[in-house]
């Protein structure tokens, strides 16, 4: 039985998994690693240490659908709505961008619910706290190395991580990549930006008539969201939930200060624009290196492959778009590569 390798549980990852399982007819053994400690990527979802009902999308809010993605894309939509994975978004959310013909949608219980559901339907292996350092040829197979264990050998490897975690994998993968594609690589660049999450005891109240606020005129907050309101979910059991994204600039500029740091210039900010919000019980500060692709790839429709016996290739919204159509259609790209090379 062949045994595949996918580096990431972002949206792109764990869907390649439940394809490779769908529409593959030889038998595969699966295996998704993660260095993180939860599955997710950049749709990931934090719950307060107090209720777990109470949750904050730290990554993405909402769903947009085009029109032409609603045809192209159909199944993936109807699938994820019919498990209740999905539903429309209902709640006022100010100063949306809407075009005739969208549609938009939440995740009930929280956007990594999506990434959740779709490694599920894989049944592949997953383990978290992989971070993956090196990544070598041995007799037809790739070696692939992860920080503190011993390396394992895999038939096909599928990376799916930001594409400047790829650039910095040594062994013999530094030598497969060509001249171009290092150029392509290299070109692939990504906006920065923090996302922070405040949980409040039950019965808090946040009194504003909106489920969520794009901000213009703050130099550090451009997006605010009442989470549980935003689902249309709210509980006398379980406190509300803030989420705060900043704008690219200060994510950029504070990179590399502490998340401490960071979510104190953020409290300040947000005091200037809901002055009378009551005291968290908890926090969750996150720091997005990678938050969205600002200049994808180019001339790589969806995905790159990097050698072809043993099959290596890289995948991801670096290759299209920082959307869930744009991470569907690589994923879709990936499995094609796969299935013709297999």
């Amino acid at each position: 039985m062949a045994r595949v390798l996918i580096v990431g549980t972002g949206l792109t990852g764990s869907l390649c998994a439940a394809l490779l399982r769908r529409e593959v007819s030889c038998p595969l053994q699966l295996s998704v690693w993660d260095k993180a400690a939860d599955s997710g990527g950049r749709m990931t979802t934090a719950n307060s240490p107090h209720n777990a009902q109470c949750m904050a999308d730290l990554g993405a809010q909402y769903i947009t659908c085009t029109p032409y993605y609603a045809k192209i894309h159909q199944s993936f939509y109807d699938e994820l709505l019919a498990h209740g994975v999905l539903k429309y978004l209902t709640s006022p959310i100010e100063g949306m961008v809407m075009k005739d013909g969208d549609s938009n949608f939440v995740a009930p219980q929280g956007v990594s619910s999506i990434i959740k559901h779709y490694l599920k339907e894989s049944g592949a292996e997953v383990c978290f706290r992989r971070c993956v350092t090196q990544i070598n040829l041995r007799n037809d197979k790739w070696e692939v190395s992860w920080e503190t264990g011993s390396p394992e050998q895999f038939d096909f490897v599928v990376l799916t991580m930001p594409v400047p975690e790829i650039l910095q994998l040594q062994g013999d993968i530094q030598n497969l990549i060509s001249e171009c594609q290092r150029q392509q690589l290299e070109s692939v660049s990504y906006s920065s930006r923090y996302a922070l999450g405040l949980f409040y005891e039950a019965g808090s109240k946040i009194d504003v008539p909106w489920a969520g606020q794009y901000i213009t005129s703050n130099p550090c907050i451009r997006f605010i969201s009442i989470d549980n309101k935003k689902r249309n979910i709210e509980s006398p059991d379980v406190g509300p939930c803030l989420v705060i994204h900043t704008t690219v600039p200060f994510g950029v500029t504070y990179l590399e200060h502490s998340t401490e740091d960071v979510k104190e210039l953020i409290f300040r900010q947000l005091e200037n624009i809901l002055p009378d919000l009551p005291q968290p019980v908890g926090t969750k500060c996150q720091r997005w290196r990678y938050s969205q692709v600002t200049n994808a790839a180019a001339n790589c429709p969806g995905q790159m492959t990097l050698h072809v016996k043993p099959f290596l290739v890289c995948g991801g919204d670096g290759f299209t778009r920082s959307n869930f159509d744009g991470c569907v259609t690589s994923a879709r790209c990936v499995l094609e590569a796969f299935k013709n090379h297999i």
